[in-house]
């Protein structure tokens, strides 16, 4: 979503932001806010407002809010092609990639149904329905992962004998127990870390462009606004 992709920089915080291609047809659970959870129109600005100081703030604030727009484009997109409407389906031929100055969208889409898509994708998020802004295919659910696996491998290192067998059924256990884990623990990451609902961001184009790597994309430029 902008015009000239190859003078743009990657932001330091985008590895958390990759969608993985994996294929999935999945049902999002409906855990909705309640009205004294949804956030507040102004949260992120009056933060931002209090917190000016702080450098990169902004560009944080922003990167949560456009992350939850290329979810929320991305489940949009596959409802396009979907016949139930009580099913978010993953269309696991598109994958995305959000920088603080809006996001890649890889895979093959019209550009007026892109243009389309985002623009529900953000009114949807910013009328209530939250869960769009959650993904399965996210790369916050794969570092969730990678972090857990790690950590109950170490613990499981350091708990059991020093014995080759009981290492090896260690790892085992932290490796399953990680993996059963992950899922739910990596959308509640996405929820309140990584994602923010975008009520400060205004779309400005959707270009077709080549990304830092040189693989053609979609990009979606965005601006914050009050």
């Amino acid at each position: 979503m902008n015009t000239s992709a190859s003078a743009k920089q990657t932001s330091f915080f985008d590895f958390l932001s990759f969608d993985l291609t994996a294929p999935l047809l999945l049902k999002v659970a409906n855990v909705g806010f309640t009205g004294s959870d949804f956030p507040q129109p102004t949260q992120d600005a009056d933060l931002l407002k209090q917190l000016s100081f702080v450098p990169g703030l902004k560009e944080i604030l922003m990167l949560r809010q456009v992350h939850a727009l290329e979810h929320a484009t991305v489940w949009v997109l596959g409802q396009s092609t979907s016949y139930s409407s009580n099913f978010q389906v993953d269309n696991e031929l598109l994958s995305g990639l959000s920088t603080e100055q809006g996001f890649y969208l890889y895979g093959e889409v019209n550009i007026s149904n892109l243009r389309r898509a985002v623009t529900l994708a953000l009114h949807r998020l910013t009328n209530g329905e939250v869960n769009l802004a959650v993904h399965p295919r996210c790369g916050t659910n794969a570092s969730v992962a990678m972090l857990l696996t790690a950590g109950l491998a170490v613990g499981m290192h350091l708990l059991l004998p020093f014995r080759p067998i009981e290492q090896l059924v260690g790892l085992g256990l932290a490796a399953t127990t990680a993996a059963e884990l992950a899922p739910d623990i990596g959308t509640l990451a996405q929820r309140y870390v990584t994602t923010a609902i975008p009520f400060n961001l205004a779309i400005e184009n959707i270009t077709i462009t080549r990304d830092v790597w040189g693989r053609e994309a979609h990009f979606v430029k965005v601006r914050w606004r009050e």
